[in-house]
């Protein structure tokens, strides 16, 4: 007998084949048959559902969430079997001791993790890459992780001081990064992640080591991945630069030289020349030559939550709001209500408008009301802005009221970029580019501000069902959550519903499937909060064989595993 057998679903392959109905057999966490298959110790009836391969997320967070948790939600709350983590260059190793704070300030800065969170959740049994890996190891959870090596880590630990204040490193410097990105990938990274984005600061306000690092940096640690058999360059371009050329040319020249793949965050302006074709450009001309570059896309706006239980709303900085900042939420709205209270805070003005939120926290054309289910993609009438105006009232007042419906705890959603004109329809073109992959969801960061890991359920919903036009067809979303980011990744051996692929899939109830309005949640180290965003239609959720999830509630299973270094093709 198979170990489970789902039986009589419509299946959806991953590699963009036509569904079809058939039974899928699972034996010793791979999948053993295809088609018309005999009993199982186990077995779920899929009549009427959807079976596809898990997902495979290429840009999460999670190195401090897998050392402190064995779930991890949201991402595999939404069909999620792999995340791979360490993007944007930050992380937790390699780490000397006398370093922790410095990258502790890193990851709350760049990745709006509370330091206590950090302090009281990372117990630093490791130093070396090798053995942050080990750490990961030694623990079990829902799905599986993968781990990029982290450029700001690796230089700190090279060069110390002389890293956090970004000097330029030596030629010793240069042969010692080279040397331990070879052992990191050994060792079972998937490759190497970078960034210079100019709004990854620290917690202090301060540039992240590896903001301004020159090509030969880049170079010798490319060729460290090499020298170990490969690995994929993740890298972040500095966006606000609003110039892609001169943002990506060092790491594309480095993988045209070294002969390694690069896939770089791509995002569409909300208005202005369109400067991602800049990219796509540098992109075609890349692959053109041999390359295997990708842009990475994000489904819906990139953006921000914003409310009085998160980490910023359009008062934070007001010193009349910060004076009650700290009360209980129900306390902080029976004040907000009270009309004197409204008043001084409306007529106040911020303390600074350096904060890096306050570019965002008021941009009220792009700011909307966040319901349930929400909705990410509104109608222009719909922001703070136009509702204002059609009120006859302030954008400010108009936010103030929204903030305290729902007794304080309403959200409001900022749309920074991805959302042209007031729309999604540049990204619906960009999602169906074969040099264009999903990702940037940003699962185990961000916990205060973003809530972005539910997107492979948003693809579902509003990609495949629900949009009024342009609605993509579900085998081609499937294999852009599926084949598509595993093989980028390195990770042949899962993203398919085949004979012999690693048995990771999901059951899904298409014409149920909901996404609801994100939740907040104390249930972090040091009772830190963070956002967290469920969802109906997932019948259940298999890891190598293993079920994790049914009808939304998470069984005892913990198959996920790290995976250690690139995976071929099975072979049958």
């Amino acid at each position: 007998m198979f170990d489970l057998v789902i039986r009589g679903g419509t299946i959806v392959d991953g590699l963009g084949g036509d569904p079809y109905i058939g039974d899928v057999a699972i034996s010793d966490g791979v999948i053993a048959a295809i088609g018309t298959v005999g009993p199982g110790v186990r077995e779920i009836d899929a009549t009427g559902r959807v079976v596809t391969p898990g997902f495979v997320d290429l840009h999460t967070h999670y190195d401090g969430q897998a050392i402190w948790s064995d779930r991890m939600t949201p991402s595999s709350a939404h069909g999620v079997t792999t995340a791979l983590m360490g993007n944007c260059g930050v992380g937790f190793a390699p780490c000397r001791p006398e370093d922790h704070d410095t990258l502790v300030d890193v990851m709350a800065g760049v990745e709006d993790i509370p330091g206590v969170v950090m302090v009281d959740g990372l117990p630093w049994t490791w130093e070396t890459f090798p053995e942050f890996l080990d750490a990961l190891d030694s623990r079990h959870r829902d799905i599986d992780v993968a781990a990029f090596l982290p450029h700001s880590p690796l230089r700190v630990y090279v060069m110390g001081q002389r890293g956090v204040d970004r000097e330029l490193p030596t030629g010793e410097d240069l042969a010692l990064m080279r040397k331990l990105a070879e052992e990191a990938v050994r060792a079972g990274a998937l490759g190497f992640a970078s960034s210079r984005l100019t709004l990854h600061k620290t917690a202090g306000g301060q540039p992240i080591p590896s903001y301004e690092a020159e090509y030969a940096e880049i170079e010798a640690i490319a060729r460290g991945v090499d020298d170990a058999g490969g690995g994929l360059l993740q890298f972040v371009p500095d966006l606000m630069a609003g110039d892609y050329e001169g943002a990506l040319k060092a790491v594309f020249d480095v993988a045209a030289d070294v002969g390694l793949p690069v896939t770089f965050t791509l995002a569409i302006g909300n208005a202005g020349p369109p400067i991602h074709l800049d990219a796509l450009r540098m992109v075609e001309k890349a692959n053109a030559n041999g390359g295997d570059v990708t842009g990475q896309i994000f489904p819906r706006p990139i953006g921000l939550v914003l409310g009085l239980e998160l980490s910023g709303n359009p008062f934070v900085m007001y010193p009349s709001y910060r004076e009650i900042a700290d009360l209980p939420l129900a306390e902080r709205v029976a004040q907000m209500r009270k009309p004197e209270v409204r008043e001084r805070i409306l007529t106040d003005k911020p303390a600074s408008d350096g904060h890096p939120l306050m570019f965002a926290a008021q941009a009220w054309d792009y700011m909307y009301p966040l319901g349930d289910p929400p909705n990410y993609e509104p109608a222009e009438q719909d922001s703070i802005g136009a509702r204002a105006r059609a009120g006859n009232i302030s954008p400010l007042e108009e936010a103030y009221d929204r903030l305290l419906d729902d007794d304080g705890h309403a959200m409001l959603l900022v749309t920074l970029a991805n959302f042209r004109d007031h729309s999604l329809d540049t990204v619906a073109e960009l999602i169906q580019r074969d040099d264009v992959v999903l990702g940037l969801g940003d699962g185990g960061a961000h916990y205060g501000m973003i809530c972005d890991a539910s997107f492979p359920t948003y693809m579902l919903t509003h990609w495949v069902r629900d949009r009024p036009t342009g609605r993509l067809p579900l085998p081609r979303v499937i294999q852009e959550l599926t084949s598509v980011p595993a093989r980028i990744a390195g990770l042949a051996d899962r993203g398919q519903l085949t004979f012999g692929y690693k048995a990771d899939l999901n059951i899904i109830d298409a014409e149920t499937m909901r996404l609801h309005r994100p939740t907040v949640r104390a249930d972090l180290p040091a009772g830190g909060r963070r956002l967290d965003q469920g969802a109906d239609g997932y019948v259940a959720t298999v890891v190598s064989g293993q079920i994790i999830a049914e009808n939304g509630v998470p069984t005892e299973a913990r198959p996920g595993r790290l995976v250690r270094g690139r995976r071929k093709a099975p072979t049958t």
